[in-house]
């Protein structure tokens, strides 16, 4: 009785923190809810829109979850998954993202795993025992792995309670990041009967309706046909501390340095060029801003040493290309700049949405000048090279790794573009765009910035093995070890883990490392030391000219949709009324106020100039470095016009 009278007070306690669309909901279902978030999150209650989307996936529906940028999408799978028996396979494209939720959740204690490209297959094999036998509540997974025979044999050993869809969008034909891979989940649900949790911060209503028809349950199911149909869940995009500021200016360089001196705190400068990075990055430095540069030529550890750094608060602005943020959880990042012209509103709504998470003040500024949009029309080129340089690429990556054809299938390639197109003279974006689109005509899995792990073979054959002089009694252990562990070590170089090698030994990881590089210099093994880089997985052999299905109609419903975007981009920068309630408009929202803290909204009001006024009315005499320093805040939304209204106000005008 003295647990239903405290149940029964929790329930009083809580009863102000339910949604009022919640309350046809069972009351136990969210007392449970609540009681869960609570136990490994600490919080009392649900951020907007989280909480119907926990409770309808605890009725069974499948759920798809459209929140913006912060809005605590994690939560959404994790809470349900963990109150109900079996575990949740989350698919997610994103390795680092996969990374770090799988350590949050153990630091709370919760088991979780994750298979992604760059894993042995003994490696895999084990992940995919624990998940199938041991206590793990929850599976992350590569979507390529999908379609993988390991994996396949697994499934029907797996207590899965829900499959969980991460960047949904990238089902989505539609979508500004379709990938191919997402295409098996549709037949994966022929296997598992689980309801689905499908979540993304980028859909537009159609993009939101290709991913619901991709993902719904098969005919025939188990289930009626009302119960097989998709919850849509919208949050309202609207970011009430998120001022959008849209500057055109012929001079970046000085309006960066007058924003981050007019606003305290983190902030993310992004550019499109690499080298650009770098060189802003050391221009800020040399004006005492503590800032460095993040891109995808950085080696790993370079670029987590930085991510971590800024995360700490020690580096206070990231200058990066998009390579940087995604997946990042830092709350209290005040300023994102963009100094070049995103090419969607989905890229531009994500990136920008890094800021202000904790609720707090804060700002999107993007500048731009006329040649960021010829520019920007001008990457159809690069981003869509034609469909016969495709195929010559295609050609090229086999013959560069020595690919006979028809050979090849489920081989998987180190891909280093930079000796690719050294090797035969390429344009490096034209390549790139060409492997992201011969991903999207599903020839093979491309997945960037891969842990490769050490790779071992012995190179005497086993016979001889016996009649070896080794200079080191840890020499003749280490092979006793790896033949005892490694099957095909004879034939070929095979995966080896470091770290359980390094326990075994009792030895750090560096002294095995040198152990194998003097095993190898007395040509006793091939060492191959582990790295990071982009990974090709191949999906069939390769293929003569002439066969190669690259999808033309396909090719075409892309171009058309890029176009699409580049030009709401443009519209954005261009537009007369509240930037807000442009953006909500594309995603969907036609119902929304004007936000009042943008620069059209703050222009448009009055208001802007009589603050002008009344602020020099107040400060009489005041220096030219005391007024620079007011007029580059931000937060006034000052436009030309406004600064000329300003100068005619000194002037006596």
């Amino acid at each position: 009785m003295s647990y239903l009278k405290q149940e029964d007070a929790f329930c009083r306690n809580i009863a102000g923190n339910i949604a009022p669309i919640c309350r046809k909901h069972s009351i136990f279902a969210v007392v449970n809810a609540i009681q869960t978030l609570r136990e490994y999150w600490g919080y009392d209650s649900f951020r907007p829109n989280q909480e119907e989307t926990v409770l309808s996936a605890l009725e069974g529906r499948d759920t798809l979850a459209v929140m913006p940028t912060g809005g605590g999408k994690s939560v959404c799978f994790q809470v349900p998954a963990l109150m109900k028996d079996g575990l949740a396979l989350v698919i997610t494209p994103l390795i680092a993202l996969m990374k770090d939720q799988v350590q949050n959740l153990e630091d709370r204690g919760i088991k979780a795993l994750a298979i992604h490209a760059g894993m042995s297959r003994h490696e895999i094999e084990l992940c995919l025992n624990n998940a199938a036998y041991g206590d793990c509540k929850f599976l992350y997974l590569s979507p390529e792995r999908l379609s993988t025979s390991l994996f396949q044999s697994y499934i029907d050993v797996l207590n899965v309670n829900y499959i969980v869809v991460d960047e949904a969008h990238c089902i989505s034909q539609w979508g500004y990041d379709f990938r191919p891979d997402y295409l098996q989940i549709g037949r994966l649900r022929e296997r598992i009967d689980a309801p689905v949790i499908a979540l993304t911060a980028t859909a537009t209503p159609k993009v939101a309706l290709d991913i619901m028809e991709k993902l719904s349950r098969p005919a025939g199911g188990g289930r009626s046909c009302a119960d097989s149909g998709f919850t849509l869940l919208k949050s309202g995009f609207e970011r009430p501390n998120l001022s959008y500021i849209v500057r055109r200016t012929s001079d970046k360089y000085g309006q960066v340095l007058n924003i981050c001196a007019a606003v305290p705190g983190s902030g993310i400068i992004y550019l499109r060029n690499r080298r650009k990075c770098e060189e802003l990055a050391s221009r800020l430095r040399s004006e005492g801003i503590s800032a460095d540069f993040y891109h995808a030529g950085l080696s790993s550890g370079a670029r987590a040493a930085r991510q971590d750094a800024w995360k700490r608060g020690e580096l206070r602005v990231m200058v990066c290309t998009n390579a940087f943020g995604m997946g990042i959880d830092k709350p209290n990042v005040r300023l994102v700049i963009h100094m070049d012209l995103p090419d969607s509103p989905e890229a531009y709504f994500q990136e920008a949405g890094r800021a202000g998470r904790d609720g707090l003040e804060s700002y999107a500024v993007l500048l731009w000048d006329s040649d960021d949009i010829r520019r920007l029309r001008q990457l159809e080129s690069v981003s869509f090279p034609s469909l016969d340089y495709i195929a010559d690429i295609y050609q090229k990556i086999h013959i560069f790794y020595g690919i006979p054809y028809d050979a090849g299938e489920g081989r998987q390639i180190k891909f280093s573009q930079e000796e690719f197109c050294a090797h035969f003279g390429l344009d490096s974006a034209k390549v790139r765009h060409s492997v992201i689109y011969l991903e999207r005509a599903a020839h093979f899995t491309f997945s960037e910035d891969t842990d490769i792990p050490t790779r071992i073979q012995i190179v005497p054959d086993r016979r001889e093995l016996y009649n070896l002089d080794l200079p080191e009694p840890a020499m003749a252990a280490m092979l006793e070890t790896l033949m005892r562990n490694c099957s095909g070590i004879f034939s070929f170089p095979v995966p080896v883990n470091e770290e359980r090698l390094a326990a075994e030994f009792s030895q750090s990881v560096s002294c095995i490392r040198q152990l194998f590089y003097r095993m190898s210099l007395e040509h006793v093994i091939r060492y191959i030391p582990s790295d990071n880089s982009s990974v090709i997985l191949l999906h069939h052999d390769r293929l003569r000219p002439g066969n190669l299905d690259l999808r033309p109609e396909r090719y075409e419903s892309l171009l058309e949709n890029f176009r699409t975007r580049v030009d709401a981009m443009v519209g954005y920068v261009s537009a007369e009324g509240c930037r807000s309630r442009y953006l909500l408009s594309y995603f969907g929202q036609e119902e929304s106020s004007a936000c009042g803290k943008c620069d059209v909204c703050r222009s448009n009001s009055g208001s802007t100039r009589k603050r002008l006024k009344d602020f020099l009315e107040q400060h009489p005499g005041i220096s030219p470095e005391a007024l620079n320093a007011y007029l580059r805040n931000p937060a006034l939304g000052l436009g030309p016009d406004d600064i000329e209204y300003c100068r005619r106000l000194l002037d006596g005008e």
